[in-house]
């Protein structure tokens, strides 16, 4: 049975230390992480093959290395990578240090485009991750030549990003874009969380050429464009460990089925299930494709009409 292939572009993964308790002493947790590494995780528990494309450097770099824990197309450079400690021992995360990633050389970044035009044209479906939200080791208009480079070579992009590489993005016209509503209100494309102005920030970005569009809204069911038609995703509810990273991994299954040639709406169905597996679980990223195949038949697509 073919497993399908996708490739995720993740520009400087981070080197993650999280502190935790195990039997009243301190648990502490080193892992690499970062949007692209938690949605590789996840394309993998699904039974997707899949090539994570990164640059690593500096001390981070060198343990990155060794952790990412999927097939990986590292390219070597001076740039160190970012990291972070964080402290949950009374069950929330408290940052107590991050270290910045470094940007990348303008040969760096030539190098590592084409490796990842490669392997995206080589996996047909390929997601584009952004770094941490303060980290800028590429420029924002490397995500728009990629979009519409590998979309024109016949690959499926999927975009999970926000505010400037968002819109950059967005100028290459991928085939799927995910954002959350709280990224929508922050970038001024929504005027509310309410799903009338949601789903004018829907029709909005749709307007670039993208086919699906889907908004998670944490706890709500996601709402989703999909060939022009909305529908509200319902799925079962399970109890929360960690809402971080349910977006990431919603992203995953979205492209996963994808890969898998599913069609959009049950790509949709497994992404949705990914997502609420995730936060039930502690790690980002995590959770086991068969759970999420057996909750993926349980989501729920209700068509949604916009004079409502």
């Amino acid at each position: 049975m073919a497993r399908g292939l996708v490739t995720v572009f993740a520009p400087s993964p981070q080197l993650t230390v999280t502190v935790e308790v195990l039997d009243g002493n301190p648990d502490i947790h080193v892992h690499a992480g970062g949007q692209g590494v938690w949605q590789s995780r996840m394309i993998d528990s699904l039974g997707v093959d899949v090539v994570l494309c990164a640059a690593l450097g500096g001390e981070t770099g060198s343990v990155l290395r060794h952790l990412i824990g999927v097939e990986l197309k590292a390219l070597d450079v001076t740039a160190r990578n970012g990291a972070y400690v964080h402290d949950r021992r009374d069950g929330v995360r408290d940052p107590v240090v991050v270290m910045p990633a470094d940007a990348l050389s303008r040969h760096d970044l030539d190098d590592l485009y084409e490796m990842t035009l490669v392997q995206g044209l080589h996996a047909g479906v390929a997601v584009l991750s952004g770094p941490a939200a303060d980290d800028e080791p590429v420029p924002d208009s490397v995500y728009r030549r990629l979009a519409e480079d590998l979309g024109a070579n016949g690959c499926r992009v999927v975009v999970d990003l926000s505010g400037a590489r968002l819109a950059a993005a967005l100028e290459g016209s991928p085939a799927v874009v995910k954002v959350s509503h709280e990224e929508l209100l922050a970038d001024g494309l929504s005027e509310s969380d309410a799903l009338p102005d949601l789903a004018r920030a829907c029709r909005r970005i749709a307007s670039s050429g993208v086919g699906t569009v889907v908004v998670s809204r944490a706890a709500d069911g996601a709402l989703a464009l999909v060939d022009g038609e909305f529908f509200l995703v319902e799925v079962p509810r399970l109890s929360t460990v960690d809402t971080r990273g349910g977006g990431d991994s919603m992203t995953a299954g979205l492209a996963a089925g994808l890969a898998l040639g599913r069609s959009a709406h049950d790509s949709l169905k497994l992404g949705a299930a990914a997502g609420a597996v995730n936060v039930m679980r502690h790690g980002l990223g995590s959770g086991g494709g068969d759970v999420v195949r057996e909750l993926a038949e349980r989501v729920r697509l209700t068509r949604w009409e916009e004079d409502r």
